[in-house]
């Protein structure tokens, strides 16, 4: 089945294809998730088997929503598909857009309902192995760090949400 995410064609938001809308580089809605426990942030190394940024670091989990899909139902449906978390509530944060070149020929150019979560328990994990093949639990500093040394290993995403938006993300610093 052909997942269909919203995109926008000629300024109409539109149902496209998800791997056309890569393709094309078309304007798409994404969501994306930071969930936090204490002072650390959840990270997810993305499946070798994904069709692109296969094997680099993300944020806790990010996806499209489907078509019609309400953004924050689609962040808590993507936690559990992913992650196996559930009954955490993601708080809205901010709306952003970016342009990335994926690798592949692919450009993710998304308009992101950004959300983070902040549990007091620590979440138990069950990991969906097509999706994710680690997680590491980071301070804000660590994952800087991180990134600085090995910039290689991340997401481009992950390194504009740092790098760009990490006040909305952890919060004034």
């Amino acid at each position: 089945m052909t997942e269909m995410i919203p995109a926008w064609c000629d300024d109409t938001l539109t149902p496209v294809e998800k791997l056309e809308a890569h393709k094309q580089g078309l304007k798409h809605k994404a969501v994306s998730v930071f969930l936090f426990h204490g002072d650390k942030v959840l990270i997810q190394q993305r499946a070798a088997e994904k069709y692109h940024t296969p094997n680099l670091w993300a944020n806790t989990c990010c996806t499209h929503p489907h078509w019609g899909e309400d953004p924050a139902l689609c962040a808590q449906r993507r936690l559990e598909e992913e992650l196996g978390i559930t009954g955490c509530m993601p708080k809205w944060v901010e709306n952003l857009e970016y342009r990335a070149d994926v690798g592949g020929g692919l450009v993710e150019h998304e308009v992101v309902d950004l959300f983070v979560i902040h549990c007091d328990a620590m979440p138990s994990l069950t990991l969906n192995p097509a999706e994710v093949q680690a997680v590491q639990w980071l301070t804000r500093e660590s994952l800087e760090q991180q990134i600085a040394h090995t910039p290689e290993v991340f997401t481009p995403w992950l390194k504009i949400y740092m790098s760009e938006h990490a006040r909305s993300v952890f919060g004034p610093a």
